[in-house]
């Protein structure tokens, strides 16, 4: 595990973006909560800086450990700086990928207590969102007052771990004293409506709204049951008082950092929290700020759910690109993409070019990050670079997993003056007002590259009931994989002249907007073959993590 550099007590952490000692409120003497009435500063708003990536392997390409070795890099050049991330989920922590605060010389600590229970957010949106279940389910024991139709509550509870066996339950079984038998089943916490309502309020008021307005189920005239009607929003507000505030960390090197909220990109919205977005603007000269997975998902929400909800907008956009994704866009199966191969990167840029081609659909142009791996050659690099220069888009490698902000300094160079030239603010997709299905193959046209949208029979009939209620204009979140532009996870590169299809839509009325479901796309992952929980142990009162699985690959950058 590398050592942190220079981690600074919290107090000093909180001094360098101006707070004061009553806006800070410590969690120990390495991470605290902000409160919310820093988001007022009296100096200028800073400037955003959005970073998202290709489409990813399933170790991903270091979009996390860029964005934190690019603010460490600002910060070396003298800059006011402070990072925004996300908050890891416990599930990809003990699955897949082994934890989200970067690696090597671009961290953010205390990242085992980040990766871990941190400051309770994730246990505290779970908890409120389960209490809302359990109010429910509560409410058709005793009498049903609110006459609600049980084939048609679409609230189900959640849990912040990979657990496909509760995907589908049956729940209230055991006699007439146990409750109202009826199926159901778990999400993962980052899809939690409770999440995404936190992550885009704008302060308890505006959470307080959005809980209000979450529909659980149907009554039996099919009209919605809300949160608000159930009187359990007073309770959730209770439960989510201190998750709504930001959580102050810092980089290995001591550059503020803001991790609050965890949503992810393929079945929620993606993004941080916009407290913490703004509570940064508010205090720094440049914010460095990450939307999940390729840009195709959580930056499309990010533009058009968070900025257009929040009034934000970018100076720059920056694109990380790997040679590993590259080579496997290019064709290349999982066990050779540490084999040099110029070639197939060079197949590979295609899906590159879609990316590029993505954030300039949003009136934008971007930075590309090539984050260099230890079995990358000259020859590929070069392959990568001489595209860039060939397609007038700004390129640099990011060297930041083991240089830290020295690796990052050419990076926010390079990111430094292409925001000076920018000059307009983005272009949504689409308007909230059109149609759902209209913005539906705006999406999919633009950002996939599809040719048709197709619509199930289920899907149909959701689409027809979510406007029926009125809930028409709201945004588009789509759930969708992330290995590919497509619906379809073994399709690489860049598809041509294909459907996807839309298998069903949920309404998030809370969060404010309408959930597509793509393909097999699941609101509840499973756990790999081999789990990180495999490698993970408690030493001497220290966390251990043993190198190798899945995500050994993400953790090899020169």
């Amino acid at each position: 595990m590398a050592r942190s550099l220079s981690a600074r007590p919290i107090p000093d952490v909180a001094n360098a973006l101006d707070l004061t000692a009553a806006q800070v409120i410590p969690y120990g003497s390495d991470k605290a909560k902000i409160t919310l009435d820093a988001l007022e500063s009296g100096r200028p708003v800073g400037r955003l800086i959005l970073v998202s990536a290709i489409t990813p392997t399933d170790a991903g390409e270091g979009k996390t450990t860029t964005s934190i070795g690019l603010v460490q890099g600002l910060a070396r050049l003298g800059q006011r700086v402070c990072l925004t991330l996300r908050e890891p989920s416990l599930g990809p922590t003990f699955g897949q990928k082994g934890g989200a605060t970067g690696g090597g010389q671009a961290r953010v600590v205390p990242e085992h207590d980040i990766n871990l229970h941190f400051t309770g957010d994730f246990h505290a949106i779970g908890s409120a969102h389960n209490l809302l279940a359990a109010m429910l389910d509560n409410h058709i024991h005793h009498g049903n007052a609110l006459d609600i139709d049980a084939r048609r509550v679409t609230w189900r509870r959640v849990i912040d771990m990979n657990d496909r066996a509760l995907r589908h339950v049956v729940i209230g079984l055991g006699g007439v004293l146990e409750g109202v038998p009826r199926e159901t089943g778990f999400d993962i916490t980052p899809a939690s409506e409770v999440m995404a309502a936190l992550c885009l309020a704008e302060g308890h008021d505006d959470l307080r709204r959005r809980l209000a307005r979450i529909v659980v189920a149907l009554n039996v005239e099919k009209q919605p049951v809300t949160a608000a009607d159930l009187k359990a929003v007073g309770a959730m507000m209770v439960l989510l008082k201190d998750a709504m505030l930001p959580n102050l960390v810092q980089t290995c090197d001591g550059v503020p950092a803001l991790v609050h909220g965890g949503p992810f990109a393929n079945i929620a919205h993606g993004c941080n929290s916009v407290v913490a977005t703004r509570l940064a603007l508010a205090r720094a000269d440049w914010v460095v700020t990450e939307a999940g997975f390729g840009f195709d998902l959580g930056a499309e929400k990010f533009f058009d759910i968070k900025c257009v909800s929040a009034g934000l907008d970018t100076a720059a956009v920056v694109l990380v690109a790997t040679v590993r994704a590259l080579k496997m866009h290019g064709g290349v199966v999982k066990a050779d993409l540490g084999r040099p191969d110029p070639g197939a990167v060079e197949r590979g840029l295609g899906n590159l070019a879609k990316h590029v081609e993505n954030i300039r659909m949003f009136g934008e142009s971007p930075v590309v990050a090539l984050n260099r791996f230890a079995t990358d050659t000259a020859e590929e690099l070069d392959a990568v670079a001489l595209w860039c220069e060939a397609a007038g888009v700004p390129f640099a490698v990011s060297d930041v997993f083991a240089k830290g902000g020295e690796g990052g300094v050419a990076l926010a160079e390079t990111v430094m003056a292409h925001a000076e030239r920018r000059s307009r603010p983005f272009t949504p997709l689409y308007e909230w007002s059109e149609p759902i299905a209209i913005k539906m193959q705006k999406v999919a046209h633009a950002m996939y590259g599809a040719r048709e949208v197709m619509w199930t029979k289920e899907a149909q009939r959701a689409l027809a009931q979510i406007e029926k209620l009125g809930f028409g204009a709201l945004p588009l979140c789509i759930a969708k994989t992330q290995k590919s532009l497509s619906d379809d996870p073994q399709v690489v590169g860049r598809p041509e002249d294909f459907e996807i299809t839309v298998r069903d839509v949920i309404l998030a009325a809370g969060a404010g907007y309408v959930v597509p479901l793509l393909g097999d796309i699941m609101r509840m992952p499973g756990l790999p073959v081999s789990p990180q929980a495999e490698r993970m142990d408690l030493v001497a009162g220290e966390v251990r993590q043993t190198p190798g699985g899945p995500a050994s690959a993400s953790h090899a950058p020169a």
